[in-house]
């Protein structure tokens, strides 16, 4: 699975978390989102 990737490829995104929707919106607000570059693209917070 490549986060990365399939945001720069998509319009919308969601971040699941034990099975519920934690986080949703365009695919470049999350990108630019700190929790989501570091849980997810390997980035320090």
């Amino acid at each position: 699975q490549n986060a990365k990737l399939a945001l720069e490829v998509s319009s919308r995104g969601y971040v699941m978390e034990s099975g519920e929707i934690t986080l949703e919106g365009d695919a470049a607000s999350l990108l630019d989102d700190p929790k989501v570059r570091a849980a997810y693209l390997g980035e320090a917070a």
